[in-house]
């Protein structure tokens, strides 16, 4: 496997990854209701547990995106 073929994989990850990360942020900030709804029927807790919840999965998917699949992508930019 050359550094182009590796480079390129980690450029469509960081595009989907991004977008998914995207999407869940826009979903949790304009359809919170709906989220909780549903997620209330399956885990119950209070309103302000499940803001904190969210809030925390959404950063931990940033930080998840950053250190998997932009930093290698533009490290192997930067080599190759």
């Amino acid at each position: 496997m050359d550094i182009q073929t590796v480079r390129t994989f980690f450029m469509w990850c960081t595009i989907i990854n991004g977008g998914l990360l995207i999407f869940s942020f826009l979903t949790c900030a304009y359809a919170r209701e709906w989220v909780y709804r549903m997620h209330g029927k399956w885990f119950p807790m209070p309103r302000e547990t499940f803001d904190v919840v969210i809030y925390c999965f959404i950063g931990i998917m940033k930080v998840f995106v950053l250190m998997f699949n932009l930093i290698p992508y533009v490290a192997l930019a930067i080599i190759g």
